[in-house]
């Protein structure tokens, strides 16, 4: 049901970018790798790998985790609410 709010701009079940990159398999993956997508040069360098820890601190505040990443969302702020889109997308690991 969380990811209802981030599916206007992201798909899960499948590597098509919409506005933001596909999620599909994005635990574990590099940020700002998915193939095809014009990432922000913030999130391009930032070094980080979306583990779920790195993944939750991420969705909780997208800007202050990667200031300059190019994502309007605000974030989630609710930790039950990280942890059920995070394992939704493990599910859709690809």
């Amino acid at each position: 049901q969380v990811f209802k709010r981030c599916a206007p701009c992201h798909s899960a079940d499948n590597k098509t970018n919409k506005i933001g990159p596909s999620l599909q398999g994005v635990v574990g993956r590099k940020a700002g790798a998915a193939e095809g997508f014009n990432y922000s040069d913030a999130l391009k360098n930032s070094g980080l790998t979306w583990d779920e820890a790195t993944f939750s601190q991420y969705l909780e505040n997208p800007k202050a985790k990667v200031p300059g990443n190019k994502m309007a969302f605000p974030g989630l702020p609710k930790e039950d609410e990280r942890q059920n889109v995070i394992a939704y997308l493990k599910q859709h690991s690809g």
